[in-house]
């Protein structure tokens, strides 16, 4: 029985060998992790922003907002000044501004929370100039006129 259980450990070790588990050095590691990253560094870069929206990409760099959201509501928005926008946490913040045909002075920060084409991925926030408090209807009035038109801007993509 010892004869056959060193026969067993002898052909393990063998296997182990052959496999590259005992018998590299740290010398050979070394090479090996060198000749890995020079594959990677002659890999070609992605370098245009079309490259953001890609599904293979670091999620640190992916754009995660629905893209007819994003410009619907820059589109029924269109008459407020925009301070500043971010495509990667998907806030644009307007600065005041009047409707067509309106009295009152509005700015919004609008998020798109999701790449779905849904009412959960959109939320508007409204301020009257003044800091005044704006009504729940006109909230709703106003993520619904985005959400129609993005429904629009999708339909008409399709259409291509």
């Amino acid at each position: 029985m010892y004869k056959h259980a060193r026969k067993a450990m002898v052909l393990g070790l063998v296997l182990l060998t052959g496999c590259g588990v005992l018998g590299t050095s740290p010398e050979r590691r070394a090479a090996n992790v060198a000749a890995n990253e020079a594959r990677a560094a002659a890999e070609p870069r992605r370098t245009t922003v079309w490259d953001l929206f890609s599904k293979n990409t670091d999620a640190n760099v992916t754009v995660r907002v629905n893209k007819y959201i994003w410009n619907a509501s820059l589109d029924v928005l269109d008459f407020l000044p925009i301070e500043s926008v971010d495509p990667f946490t998907g806030v644009i913040v307007t600065g005041y501004g009047r409707p067509p045909g309106g009295g009152r002075a509005y700015r919004a920060t609008i998020y798109v929370q999701d790449p779905a084409l849904d009412a959960r991925s959109l939320r508007v926030a409204l301020q009257g100039q003044g800091g005044g408090a704006v009504a729940p209807e006109t909230v709703s009035a106003i993520e619904d006129a985005i959400l129609a038109r993005a429904r629009q801007m999708r339909i008409a993509d399709s259409k291509l």
